[in-house]
């Protein structure tokens, strides 16, 4: 062997020995569910398939983060006022500390100025500057994206 297959290997060999070549953590998991459309029966199936992708992993002794998305039209969903599932996500929060609830600030500063006045949110929902945005930067981070 030449030089340069010998640095290599020891590189590769110093990598393996300080930790540096990791393998992916195949117990914990991450998810990401996007609203985008004021309708109860799609709000109430995204919730589904956040429950049920918890209650899966659970099940296998593995842990998932779930992040709940709204946007444009969707984001009635975290509205205080016009919910239809606000009771359920105020129980998923309280059963599951790996959930988070993000509203879009973009649409959030829309519908207020539409409505002459500050929309009031959920108490579950964290507001972000942009709900795409905030898809984008999970999926970055990891997380599998699905829309319902």
């Amino acid at each position: 062997m030449n030089r340069l297959m010998f640095a290599l290997l020891g590189l590769v060999a110093m990598g393996i020995a300080s930790g540096g070549v990791v393998a992916a953590d195949k117990t914990h998991h991450k998810v990401a569910f996007h609203v985008d459309q004021n309708d109860k029966k799609v709000m109430g199936m995204t919730l589904n398939n956040a429950q049920n992708v918890i209650k899966y992993y659970k099940s296998k002794g593995q842990t998932v983060d779930v992040e709940i998305v709204a946007y444009g039209p969707g984001l009635h969903m975290f509205r205080a006022d016009t919910s239809p599932v606000k009771a359920r996500i105020a129980a998923m929060a309280l059963a599951n500390k790996n959930i988070a609830f993000s509203a879009c600030g973009n649409t959030h500063r829309k519908m207020s100025k539409k409505a002459g006045k500050d929309v009031v949110l959920i108490g579950e929902a964290k507001m972000v500057t942009s709900g795409v945005v905030q898809l984008i930067s999970l999926q970055e981070h990891g997380y599998k994206y699905i829309r319902p």
